[in-house]
């Protein structure tokens, strides 16, 4: 059989693979394609709710679509945070979430996460806040439960802290992207540099909680100095877990427009933000923070960074809230946006709309594979031995350009193979459709067990 390899999938040959293995990375994900939406009709969705789940796995995700500001780079702006509108839609919310706790598919499997998203959640009231967390107390949760709300620091005050620990909340991720004051003025964020390490010093000295930031390079007038100064910030701040993410120019963005007019001003081209990946990650490991996946970091062990690593291996992830996604019976879901159509769909006790998907066969293996990629290590030994075959004229192929390196046992990235880890993603899943092996979708292991250091 010969096989199709072609440079998305392997990435270029070239002597500084960190800047030029890729052209671009053009998404935060990657999956495989071709799984078509599925028809469920009202009865098919209320029958699901009275089956027990099968998943070896699970966890809720919960959208509060709503922010107080849009940021110049954020495309996943959906609501004003207007507090009678907020709170209309809290009450909605857990109502929804009370009724699916109380059916045999709630009760089946206890939920080892929680991710509570948006849109800017800690921009809810403290009384809805309790609310939630009350709601979120219905389902099945394991007694280590990972329950994370994500937020800005700005309007996040001590009563909304307290009322959130109150109520089981055992992480925060907070989206500080830089720190520079410039910086975020451009990006159209609240608060200075000051303010943000303040508030930090405030809330890390309390050992309740785990305290995680969020950081993006190649922000407009985010240089090499000033990122620099981000990390020195980030590792000196207090908070036990980091994200690095890098900067993508989304359509529909003000950056975007900003980008087009030509009034955008200086920004880090691709080649300087892979040298700032290096330079992030690098200085955090050699400064004792362990790497998590090939964007995460952590100072300490309280920090599991668990339902990022659920959600890139597959598992199932029970969605809530308008423009929530995750999967249900092995079928994905996306709710629309449309808060009007959300409403009424849920006072007529029915579906919200939005797309549900077929089951996708190869769903163990693409969990596997996605979610040891993410991580940077690949245990070779527990694939099954044709899929291990099959797979390796493409592993070679990233070590010859200095991706990865390959031994008998594993797969581990490079540097270079962590910054492009997405495209590897998605050049591995080209791989699998072009060179399809039969019975691929047979994996015998657990996910988890590809992953050399996973938390869960």
């Amino acid at each position: 059989m010969t096989l199709h390899l072609t440079p998305t999938m392997t990435g270029l040959d070239t002597p500084d693979p960190l800047k030029f293995a890729f052209g671009a990375k053009t998404s935060a994900h990657a999956s495989r394609g071709g799984i078509r939406p599925f028809t469920l009709d009202p009865g098919g969705w209320q029958a699901w709710w009275q089956q027990e789940s099968e998943a070896g796995e699970r966890a809720l995700y919960i959208h509060i679509p709503f922010c107080r500001k849009r940021c110049s780079f954020c495309n996943f702006f959906e609501n004003g945070a207007n507090p009678a509108r907020m709170s209309r839609y809290m009450a909605a919310l857990c109502d929804s979430l009370k009724q699916a706790a109380d059916t045999p598919f709630g009760q089946s499997q206890p939920c080892s996460a929680v991710y509570v998203g948006g849109g800017t959640p800690t921009d809810m009231a403290v009384e809805d806040l309790a609310r939630l967390a009350r709601a979120i107390q219905g389902f099945p949760l394991t007694a280590d439960a990972e329950v994370t709300l994500e937020g800005r620091l700005n309007g996040f005050d001590d009563a909304k802290w307290q009322a959130a620990l109150a109520g089981g909340f055992n992480r925060f991720s907070f989206g500080v992207q830089s720190f520079d004051t410039r910086v975020r003025q451009q990006a159209a964020r609240l608060d200075d540099r000051q303010t943000l390490l303040a508030r930090l010093a405030e809330l890390t000295r309390d050992e309740a909680a785990v305290i995680v930031a969020d950081l993006i390079f190649g922000l407009p007038g985010q240089d090499d100095a000033v990122w620099r100064q981000d990390i020195a910030d980030v590792m000196a701040c207090g908070v036990q877990g980091v994200d690095l993410y890098q900067l993508i120019a989304m359509a529909g963005t003000n950056l975007a427009r900003a980008q087009e007019k030509g009034s955008l001003g200086w920004a880090a081209d691709g080649q300087q933000r892979a040298g700032m990946y290096a330079y992030g990650a690098q200085t955090l490991e050699q400064g004792g923070w362990q790497r998590l996946s090939c964007s995460h970091w952590r100072r300490g062990d309280a920090e599991r960074s668990r339902y990022n690593q659920m959600a890139k291996r597959g598992a199932e992830i029970l969605p809530f809230g308008a423009g929530a996604g995750g999967s249900v019976h092995g079928h994905g879901l996306m709710y629309g946006r449309d808060l009007a159509l959300w409403h009424e769909a849920l006072a007529r006790k029915q579906r919200a709309p939005g797309m549900v998907m077929g089951k996708n066969p190869n769903a163990l293996m693409d969990g596997l594979l996605r979610g040891a990629l993410d991580s940077g290590w690949l245990m070779l030994a527990r694939l099954p031995a044709s899929l291990r075959a099959h797979l390796l004229p493409l592993f070679e192929a990233w070590q010859r350009h200095g991706l990865a390196t390959l031994t008998p046992g594993q797969l581990e990235l490079t540097l270079a193979g962590r910054f492009w880890h997405v495209n590897l993603q998605a050049g591995l899943f080209e791989f699998l459709q072009r060179n399809p092996l039969a019975g691929s979708d047979i994996v015998p292991a657990h996910p988890a067990d590809m992953v050399r250091h996973s938390l869960v």
